[in-house]
């Protein structure tokens, strides 16, 4: 249970619907026992008309009265445990919804190392399925257990003071019941994670294919794909049919025991009343309804322990990813105003999940309006520049700073929504055109996005669309060619109007021409911004005020077009093959 005390914060925040609840239940509880009593008395009544023969419009009168009691008792114990059930299961759905945003919020401030490291499926299993076995640990299981415990105070004390010698015979079969329910809620818990492991196995292969499907269709690889889920989902089932096998186990148990309480209630109550230690048959009928009226909270107490184990194993998924301590963050709480100079000093950076050295004593600074251009081979460490800009990673060795202050000072918030990047991956969501442009402004009025789309030169595109910049997106994008999702990714960047602009060989998907547009058109934009373009085109280059070459992390080459052009070296090699390639053209 040691898992699920992280709940208790949630709790103590709901605890005035906590305790309504447990208020409730007690005086529901205390209603639905006036039934048993009732209906004894009415027997008691039949039966003293039967031997004395009393007045019969006497004893109708007050059979009457009691159905009318019984009626009016059962009717407002209904109402309270339906306000019970009200009051706690709708508290379980707040706490439901704050750990879910609990969990999202934690998705969102780790780093990318950690997403390195865990699987989608994974991570989705945990905010949908984990979630929801808590949840109902934090409904139904709590609401069940404050019902049990008090429905078998209650119920014992009535039942101690009719008879104190029945009531103990009618709980002998209850310590053999608790110690079954301890072994078997032991098995569930450890046959509970492992099928919650293997769910997740299923949700993070299951994604991949999805999201990968165009490739696997490409490969014909449909069936090889299906064999591999077959054998997934067939260990699953195994995993939850074990799981099932014991949880199945709790009905006939449950229902053989309160068989046998019924048993020794009529056995010993019936010798009872024969040798006059009960005077009243009716004792023995309220007693029969006692023992029934505990049937539901003696059968859920196994489902309630299964849900509690189940809640535990998933808690602890929970809690662990929970309590990881995100590598990324906000060092300062003040308001940073980003200017947009930019300086490396002697910047070395590995990559903890490969142990690759991806920039080796990197050096180079980068003033306001200024644009740097950054040309290598794949691999030579371009994209990770970018990335420790954006702070996706931490500088370990040597110095980064953002306007003469280290990075790592600078306001994470203020610096991230001081930058405008256009990733090599154009990402785009499953939403309207104008939606994932508006991503980088979400206030942006329609002009700002189509002008924003213009230059990106990707407005042509869409006003040829049915539903022009309404048309809703495919799943990252696919309705769009590469091309155009890469030009979609500059203009939400370009609507943000950031001081930073980072572009990561975004236009290798267009064509020349298209490039030199939205070249054309960076210029204008880029004046009075920083702006860096990491490409493997010159033309791409060949206007920035400083261009620097990587090889294997390190710099081999730096200056302007007209410098390195008159150079010989990777530059001017590059220079001459691509015009020669776009004569050929």
């Amino acid at each position: 249970m040691k898992e699920l005390h992280y709940l208790n914060k949630y709790f103590i925040k709901y605890k005035y619907r906590f305790l309504l609840g447990i208020f409730i239940t007690i005086v529901a509880q205390i209603f639905s026992l006036f039934t048993p009593k009732l209906i004894g008395k009415s027997i008691n009544i039949i039966d003293s008309y039967e031997k004395h023969k009393t007045d019969a419009i006497s004893a109708k009168h007050q059979l009457i009265i009691y159905a009318l009691y019984i009626v009016g008792s059962t009717i407002i114990a209904g109402l309270l445990t339906f306000l019970m059930r009200q009051t706690l299961i709708v508290m379980s759905r707040h706490v439901e919804f704050d750990l879910k945003n609990e969990v999202f919020k934690q998705y969102e401030v780790l780093d990318q190392n950690f997403y390195k490291k865990n699987r989608t499926g994974d991570l989705m299993n945990r905010i949908s399925e984990d979630v929801a076995k808590v949840r109902m640990y934090v409904g139904p299981a709590v609401m069940y257990t404050i019902n049990t415990i008090i429905r078998f105070t209650v119920v014992i004390i009535y039942m101690y003071n009719v008879s104190h010698k029945l009531t103990l015979y009618t709980l002998l079969p209850l310590p053999f019941l608790s110690y079954i329910i301890f072994k078997l809620s032991v098995e569930i818990n450890k046959r509970s994670t492992i099928f919650q492991q293997y769910l997740s196995k299923v949700s993070s292969y299951t994604q991949e294919v999805f999201s990968g499907i165009r490739v696997i269709k490409a490969y014909s690889l449909e069936k090889q794909n299906q064999n591999l889920i077959v054998n997934l989902a067939n260990e699953s089932k195994e995993k939850s049919m074990s799981l099932a096998r014991v949880q199945s186990l709790f009905g006939p148990l449950m229902a053989t025991l309160i068989g046998v309480s019924n048993l020794v209630v009529i056995y010993f109550g019936g010798m009872m009343y024969i040798n006059g230690t009960i005077k009243n048959i009716g004792t023995i009928a309220e007693f029969i309804l006692y023992v029934n009226m505990l049937t539901w909270p003696v059968a859920s107490i196994g489902w309630v322990s299964s849900l509690i184990q189940e809640a535990e194993a998933s808690q602890k998924r929970i809690n662990e990813f929970l309590k990881i301590e995100p590598e990324i963050k906000n060092n300062s709480s003040e308001k940073s105003i980003i200017g947009g100079v930019i300086e490396f000093k002697n910047v070395s950076f590995t990559y903890d999940d490969t142990n690759i050295m991806a920039l080796k004593n990197i050096s180079f600074e980068v003033k306001k309006g200024e644009t740097l251009a950054i040309l290598g081979k794949t691999g030579s460490g371009k994209s990770s520049i970018l990335s420790l800009l954006t702070r996706m990673y931490e500088v370990k060795e040597g110095t980064l700073l953002m306007d003469g202050q280290k990075l790592d000072q600078v306001n994470l918030y203020d610096l991230r929504n001081s930058i405008g990047i256009v990733p090599q991956d154009a990402f785009l969501f499953s939403d309207s055109i104008k939606n994932n442009i508006k991503f980088g402004k979400d206030n942006a009025t329609d002009e700002e996005v189509i002008n924003a789309a213009k230059r990106a030169v990707v407005h042509d595109n869409i006003i040829q669309f049915n539903q022009q910049y309404e048309t809703i997106l495919g799943e990252r994008g696919i309705t769009l060619s590469g091309g155009q999702k890469q030009r979609v990714s500059i203009a939400r960047a370009l609507i943000k109007n950031p001081e930073i602009l980072l572009f990561d060989d975004c236009l290798s998907a267009v064509d020349t021409e298209t490039e030199e547009k939205i070249l054309n058109n960076l210029l204008e934009i880029s004046k009075d911004k920083t702006t860096i373009i990491v490409s493997h085109r010159v033309s791409s280059a060949k206007n920035a005020d400083k261009i620097i070459i990587l090889e294997e992390g390190k710099i081999i080459q730096q200056g302007s077009h007209n410098q390195l052009v008159r150079q010989e070296g990777y530059y001017k090699e590059l220079y001459y093959k691509q015009l020669s390639e776009k004569e050929v053209e």
